[in-house]
């Protein structure tokens, strides 16, 4: 990804919880609910999201409510959101439409034959809206089965300005730097970084902007598509540099166990609760962030800051994706008609209304956004096209990416609390990945 793209990218997060316009989709040329008329069909979405996200998704499927007539209903799902549905499928009762989080987790779905291919109008959607890129990311074997309707920027730092000016710290670019600006946060008083530990996908979110600046985007694709084992000399050197931090207990707030206690929403508000005397100066999370910032009384672009991901030695700064992918687990007419609609730059002008939302979908009308920051971050997104990695554990079979107290959330935990152990981490993590990998082919 170019500079310049990077540069927008980091500034969408100074925008991301702007308001503005009223929210409302409107028919367009191309709207794809057009002459779609679901009176009388009822139709469940189960999706993992709470709080805001939860309430701005509701806000497009009530758009796609008042355009054809269906009944949506929200399903609150647990994570992981495999092993929900798989309860919902065995009890005869699955969602319509799921959203998934990982593009493993599309991929054991598949496997599993639970989803439905997209259908006619959703393709046309797909190919009039998003690169190939996105578009290959919810394909298995050439099928298309997912629809990419919320995309993440998931290598910033944030960070509390009074703290940094306090403490007369900058903005650092490398990764020597920002020890060394933690190092003069600590000296002011305030403990510097504020790691959501609790939460084992922040810490593989650490780990692939560590890897993939460090290792390379070649070697990054090896490893999320197990290539190369966990062993690798390369995966060494990025847990090593990891540990230059997570062996520092002092640079955490909470020390290792406060780290591994605290969940993500508390990691993002304890940063900017307290003033110029947070318990956490910095923490490192992706452009949704600014949702939990909101919650609190700090400003966005004055109270709190952002600034990319450090660059690793000699190598380049890292950019790693996400998002949220749209399944259809029944072949009716409402889940694909909601499938095709959530492809349409009609429904992400919905959420884009509301802050805290980035669209892969190139044909969203900048206008969307709520003001010019915004809209120019979301041109250079678009503008960069397929130039960019996924989140890494998000592809891999989701027993060892994407679960709780298993596989790589769990090995990254342990070794947040004995990050010494650098040769007992990457054996745990080959040994894991290997379980997973070899259960993902036989499926």
């Amino acid at each position: 990804m170019t500079t310049t793209a990077l540069t927008a990218l980091t500034a969408l997060a100074l925008a991301a919880c702007g308001g503005g316009g009223d929210g409302e989709a409107r028919p367009g040329p191309g709207d794809a609910t057009t002459g779609t008329s679901l009176k009388g069909e009822k139709i469940e979405v189960a999706a993992v999201w709470t709080g805001p996200e939860q309430e701005n998704f509701t806000k497009v499927l009530k758009e796609f409510e008042k355009r054809t007539g269906a009944t949506v209903t929200f399903v609150p799902a647990q994570d992981p959101i495999v092993n929900f549905l798989g309860t919902k499928i065995a009890g005869g009762s699955p969602p319509d439409v799921a959203m998934l989080p990982q593009v493993g987790a599309i991929q054991q779905a598949a496997a599993q034959k639970w989803l439905k291919p997209v259908g006619p109008e959703t393709k046309a959607q797909l190919a009039a809206n998003y690169s190939p890129g996105w578009q290959r990311l919810g394909a298995v074997h050439g099928t298309q089965y997912g629809v990419y309707f919320k995309a993440a920027n998931k290598s910033l730092v944030w960070y509390n300005t009074a703290v940094f000016e306090n403490a007369g710290a900058t903005e650092p670019k490398t990764w020597k730097e920002f020890l060394a600006t933690a190092e003069t946060i600590s000296a002011s008083g305030v403990t510097p970084v504020s790691v959501g530990g609790a939460d084992g996908w922040t810490l593989t979110d650490w780990f692939e902007n560590v890897y993939l600046s460090q290792a390379g985007p070649a070697k990054y694709d090896q490893l999320a598509k197990h290539e190369i084992k966990w062993t690798d000399p390369s995966v060494a050197a990025a847990l090593t540099t990891l540990a230059e931090l997570f062996g520092k207990p002092a640079l955490l707030a909470g020390g290792t166990s406060g780290a591994l206690q605290t969940e993500y929403p508390v990691s993002v508000t304890q940063t900017f609760t307290g003033g110029d005397q947070p318990k956490g100066a910095m923490v490192f999370e992706g452009d949704f962030a600014a949702v939990n910032i909101a919650q609190t009384k700090a400003k966005i672009g004055t109270d709190a800051k952002v600034f990319p991901f450090p660059v690793i030695g000699s190598g380049t700064a890292p950019v790693v994706t996400a998002g949220d992918a749209a399944v259809a687990l029944k072949d009716t007419k409402g889940a694909q008609a909601l499938l095709a609609f959530l492809a349409s730059p009609d429904a992400a002008r919905i959420w884009a209304a509301e802050g805290g939302f980035l669209s892969p979908n190139k044909n969203l009308d900048p206008a969307a956004y709520p003001n010019d920051v915004q809209r120019e971050i979301a041109k250079a997104l678009i503008g960069a096209g397929d130039d960019f990695r996924f989140d890494m554990s998000d592809q891999m079979p989701q027993s060892f990416g994407g679960t709780p107290g298993k596989g790589e959330w769990k090995a990254l935990q342990d070794f947040l609390k004995n990050p010494k152990d650098v040769a007992g981490a990457q054996a745990r993590l080959e040994a894991d990945a290997a379980k997973a990998y070899r259960a993902a082919a036989k499926s």
